[in-house]
């Protein structure tokens, strides 16, 4: 057993030395070099490999950066052009006079923005904080005196625009209206809008001898003879309804006509002026040959196109509907009762009153921003000539013309316009002379601009309106003392 024992522990000192023999050490070591070798190419490799990496995300954020900022592409400079003419056909007409300018200015890009007309200011606001303002930009005239308070608008811009267009080539009161009152110079560049006025029968106030409705003195005298003759039942149909801003427009052309203000230069609220409580008599006591009950536009577009009222305010938005009738709430259209009703309407713009004038309507502008890339002064230009019609075509009755010298142009631009006599489109074309607005007027700062779109939102005046006329709950006296202590409230609410 012992024998047997010592065998085996002799063989495995055997396998153990022959596993140790210089021979199989140096085989080791050569396996041992091979293995670092090959790690050592893997890490050379690794780190060629994230060296280039790095390299390139560098580049690309590097280039990202150039795109996103500067305004010009290679040989190109960018001018971005922001429109409140935003639906799709209105863009096409847009894109298509950019496209034509484009190709006489190959160093240009013109590219055009949709906006909302209610998002103009946020959208201004969040460009400002990301430095990245629009070259020009489209918007109502309401906006116009904040923003070139807050120094948004380039006015040594737009004073290049309008006086290389030429002053005279612009309609009268529009200057006024884009003038900044405190540095004298022009904010903005007008472009197009709309207006509102009165419309009447020119072939019955005829057969009566009456005077056109351009004065108070007139539209009473109208009011009075009108009921009764023909088919005509009432004078006219008096916006009463409480909880529309159809009353709002109409008095507020009466009350401006009368010099009737929400504030004076000093800022103080002036609700319950002699002036105003004149105004509100004037308006209210037209009731006594309107349409009976509470109205709104619908009602008093339909009774004048069905020939039972011979007066009518409105918007030039009309012209066709005097033409073709205007739709029904529930579908179709009105069904015109007089032949060539549209041939046989006048219009009158301007509103003369005891103690001023007034013409009520909308402005839109062409603003060019602070930084704006100079080219944007030849863009402006452009659209306000070469490129104006293919702009106002697209609503010819929501865009007269604020150049004097594209009014015969706009005459051909819709086939309604041949249904009107030449002195009711000249009555038009001319509307934009004396355009006021009690938002527009060019002393009122902010607060006060914020209030008197907290007067209209709230509809004070057709409650006011409807107080006076409808419910007889209130006096013009009573109603001018309610609306100051709720204006004062307004004003306080800001404070």
């Amino acid at each position: 057993m012992k024998r047997i024992l010592c065998f085996f522990l002799m063989l495995l000192l055997l396998l153990l030395m022959v596993a140790c023999s210089p021979e199989t050490i140096i085989q080791t070591v050569v396996v041992t070099e091979v293995v670092t070798e090959f790690v050592e190419v893997e890490r050379e490799v690794v780190v060629t490999e994230v060296v280039e990496i790095v390299q390139e995300l560098v580049v690309t954020e590097v280039v990202e950066v150039k795109v996103e900022i500067p305004v010009t592409v290679g040989a190109q400079t960018v001018v971005e052009f922001w429109t409140t003419d935003n639906e799709e056909v209105q863009i096409s007409a847009y894109e298509a006079v950019a496209e034509r300018y484009m190709a006489t200015h190959p160093d240009v890009d013109i590219r055009i923005v949709p906006i909302e007309e209610s998002g103009v200011i946020q959208r201004i606001n969040t460009a400002r904080t990301a430095n990245r303002l629009p070259d020009i930009v489209r918007m109502g005239i309401e906006h116009v005196p904040g923003l070139a308070g807050e120094g948004v608008l380039d006015e040594i811009a737009a004073e290049t625009v309008i006086n290389d267009l030429g002053v005279g080539e612009f309609r009268t009161s529009l200057l006024g209206l884009v003038t900044n009152p405190v540095s004298g110079a022009y904010s903005a560049v007008p472009f197009d809008g709309w207006l509102q006025g009165i419309w009447y029968r020119t072939d019955i106030f005829n057969d009566l001898g009456l005077a056109a409705p351009t004065t108070w003195n007139a539209i009473n005298a109208a009011c009075d003879a009108l009921p009764g003759t023909g088919n005509l039942l009432y004078g006219l149909t008096l916006a009463t309804d409480p909880g529309q801003n159809y009353s709002h427009t109409m008095f507020e052309q009466i009350a401006i006509s009368n010099n009737a203000w929400p504030f004076d230069l000093d800022g103080n609220v002036t609700m319950n002026t002699p002036q105003m409580v004149q105004a509100l008599e004037f308006y209210t006591d037209l009731q006594r040959c309107a349409t009976p009950g509470e109205q709104y536009w619908r009602g008093a577009r339909e009774n004048y196109e069905t020939d039972k009222s011979g007066m009518l305010f409105y918007s030039t938005y009309i012209l066709d509907d005097l033409v073709d009738g205007s739709g029904l709430e529930g579908g179709g259209n009105v069904n015109i009762t007089v032949d060539n009703l549209a041939l046989k309407t006048g219009y009158s713009s301007n509103l003369q009153g005891p103690n001023g004038a007034a013409v009520y309507g909308q402005l839109m502008t062409l603003a060019i921003m602070q930084g704006a890339n100079p080219a944007a002064q030849d863009v402006v230009k452009y659209f306000l000539t070469d490129g104006y019609l293919d702009i106002l075509v697209l609503a010819p009755f929501e865009k007269v013309p604020v150049t004097r010298s594209a009014v015969n142009g706009w005459r051909d631009l819709s086939p309604y316009f041949d249904n009107y006599s030449d002195e009711t489109l000249n009555q038009i074309a001319s509307g934009f002379d004396s355009l006021q607005r009690w938002l527009f007027r060019p002393n009122y700062d902010l607060t006060e601009r914020t209030i008197i779109r907290e007067i209209e939102g709230q509809l004070l005046i057709p409650q006011a309106i409807n107080n006076i006329a409808i419910q007889g709950t209130m006096t013009p006296e009573s109603a001018a003392v309610w609306l100051q202590e709720e204006v004062v409230k307004l004003v306080e609410e800001q404070e």
